[in-house]
């Protein structure tokens, strides 16, 4: 009997998120608005270039749209609702409503809670990985962009007059008091809100930089918003990879393509120079600190908490287990075991490699300062 091997549901998962309308989308939408150069391939109805692996992002979009259901359902907020005019379109993760305009609808349709003032509010999922950054910096310039521009459709044309929300498209315009982001730890469950106000003074530079994109005769006019591949994940994800960067050359960095002559070089060079000398005394300086906190308990000290990492027993492989591994297959294993060929052995049998911990041993203790959120 033949024992058939089930298909893996990655292979599903993908071919279902290349059909999602906004896997398919030739039109600028805000959510394309993350880098310049990357809207204007989307603008010009360029081909994407590079496909790749999707297990996180489409893992990101199942726990996100899990998350807007329960919202939708305990909290009464609208979720995935459409906006558009006659240049961009977009798709609000969540609107909460406030009293008075939620008055304006049937009683099944109004928040459980109104808003103080109507909230557009964004989820993002994040890895651990970036976490760190998100409790430092917040929303990126272009996450901020983003939401503005659904803020800002919904503030000057109210919901998109479409199948399935033509109720909400009768409120007309709804002035927009606010904005939100919502970030969830997709890895721990930690969630982080950051909240900012809604003026069409902001709105407005959103709009510009929208107006720069349409206006370029190509995406090659257009400035890269991120630094490329290596560096940015952004960059490494991107489905236009190839096309903005070029294909990968051995030996250089993806980067190297944006230097033309050596008059760019020695530009270059010089502010590497520069930046190089005003980071030294930075670096040591954090030395210092660095050695004046070490001992430190970790906890919340004004308006920063401390928490260390590491200082755990080392993964060490496990020759001991490896021997007996090859001597109850009847292996030899010479006098002086050949680690590097026992493990290559394993390997190309597809057995785990044994490991053991090393309590001599120790990974490096790590410092991490976070912005006090409490």
């Amino acid at each position: 009997m033949t024992i058939q091997t089930p298909d893996s549901l990655w292979q599903a998962a993908h071919s279902v998120d290349a059909r999602r309308p906004r896997s398919r989308q030739t039109k600028i939408g805000a959510s394309d608005t993350v880098c310049a150069r990357r809207a204007g391939y989307l603008l010009h109805g360029r081909q994407p270039t590079d496909g790749g692996d999707k297990r996180r992002a489409i893992l990101g979009t199942w726990l996100h749209a899990g998350i807007l259901e329960a919202a939708r359902k305990e909290y009464g907020w609208l979720v995935e609702r459409s906006v558009e005019d006659a240049t961009i379109r977009g798709h609000i993760d969540a609107v909460q409503l406030d009293a008075a305009t939620a008055s304006r609808l049937p009683k099944r349709m109004r928040p459980a809670h109104p808003a103080e003032a109507t909230t557009v509010e964004d989820v993002k999922t994040k890895s651990t990985y970036q976490w760190d950054r998100i409790l430092r910096f917040g929303a990126t310039d272009a996450e901020i962009r983003q939401v503005l521009l659904y803020a800002d459709l919904l503030s000057t044309e109210g919901f998109a007059d479409i199948e399935g929300q033509r109720r909400l498209a009768r409120l007309g315009p709804i002035p927009v008091g606010r904005i939100r982001f919502r970030f969830i730890n997709r890895d721990g469950g930690d969630e982080y809100v950051q909240e900012m106000p809604f003026t069409t003074e902001r709105a407005r530079g959103a709009r510009w930089w929208v107006s720069q994109v349409r206006a370029a005769r190509s995406p090659e006019d257009l400035a890269r918003t991120f630094p490329g591949p290596g560096l940015s994940a952004v960059c490494d994800n991107c489905p236009f990879k190839t096309a903005c960067w070029g294909p990968a050359v051995a030996g250089r960095r993806p980067q190297s393509v944006a230097l033309h002559d050596d008059a760019e070089r020695e530009k270059a060079l010089d502010e590497y120079a520069k930046v190089s000398r005003q980071i030294a005394p930075l670096k040591e300086r954090l030395k210092v600190l660095r050695a004046q906190l070490d001992g430190s308990e970790a906890g919340v000290y004004g308006s920063h908490r401390l928490s260390w990492s590491g200082g755990n027993p080392m993964k060490v492989d496990d020759v001991t287990a490896m021997v007996e591994l090859f001597e109850r297959a009847d292996v030899p294993v010479p006098r002086t075991p050949d680690v590097a060929w026992m493990k290559a052995k394993l390997k190309e049998a597809g057995i785990p490699v044994p490991v053991r911990l090393d309590r001599e041993r120790r990974t490096a203790v790590g410092i991490n300062v976070t912005p006090n959120q409490s």
